[in-house]
């Protein structure tokens, strides 16, 4: 569904990233992983056509490099940023409307998916009419899911959706990220925490200043012993081990 071919990034003349590759298939879930600055949050925001870019993003057989933002949500992708980014006055519903808006279809349509939203995350139907500056961290990340599922995409990119967020409530997005995934959603994950990212996830990348340094599949990387010393810690246990049972 997704392919990054020798794909670099920029900020201004600072190269973010320098000619990464990588693919995510249909269904899969891809997980980056890296320490702060490696260009994980980059790589989003490159697919997303937020930064200027050089290479090869191809989406469904589609280059994206050179569309606007809002034409990339249209084709199917959509964006979860780190720390949310939501419009504080708005209510629950009036972000989960705005979601929608790239869609342009009948408002009928948009109740529904708006019901379906409440039934995977109850905790925002109770609070419909509620601005989204009073939410807490974890509604609030439940809200900006919401909200990007709202335009019905093939592919979700998910910056750091465990950020500031107690570990109750961190199991219950991922519960639900691997859900939307068995239901046929296809998702590249940005996760600091690379334990929980891997768990969850079907392969993983692993990247450094802007480079990809290694690559495989989840229980392979969980099994590396670079990834393990550098990510991983000395335990997988604990924490780690309540995720699994979540899922």
């Amino acid at each position: 569904m997704l392919r990054l071919r020798n794909l670099s990034a920029y900020y201004g003349r600072v190269r973010a990233l320098h000619r990464i590759s990588l693919h995510v298939a249909p269904g899969e879930i891809v997980c980056l992983i890296g320490a702060n600055g490696a260009g994980k949050t980059t790589t989003l925001r490159a697919i997303s056509g937020l930064v200027r870019t050089e290479g090869q993003i191809l989406y469904d057989g589609h280059d994206l490099r050179g569309l606007p933002p809002e034409k990339i949500v249209e084709m199917g992708v959509a964006h979860v940023p780190e720390g949310r980014q939501l419009f504080s006055d708005l209510t629950v519903l009036d972000h989960l409307r705005l979601g929608a808006y790239v869609r342009r279809v009948p408002r009928r349509e948009v109740e529904r998916d708006i019901e379906a939203a409440f039934a995977l995350f109850p905790a925002l139907g109770e609070r419909a009419d509620q601005p989204a500056g009073t939410l807490s961290g974890g509604e609030g990340q439940m809200l900006a899911i919401a909200k990007a599922l709202m335009a019905r995409p093939k592919l979700l990119l998910l910056d750091e959706p465990s950020l500031g967020l107690a570990p109750m409530l961190v199991r219950e997005i991922f519960r639900t990220i691997k859900k939307l995934s068995e239901e046929g959603l296809t998702v590249l994950l940005v996760e600091q925490n690379a334990m929980m990212a891997l768990e969850v996830s079907d392969r993983g990348y692993v990247l450094e200043t802007g480079r990809i340094v290694l690559e495989g599949t989840s229980e392979e990387l969980l099994g590396n012993r670079e990834v393990q010393r550098a990510y991983l810690g000395k335990g997988r246990g604990g924490f780690l081990e309540g995720v699994r049972g979540a899922i």
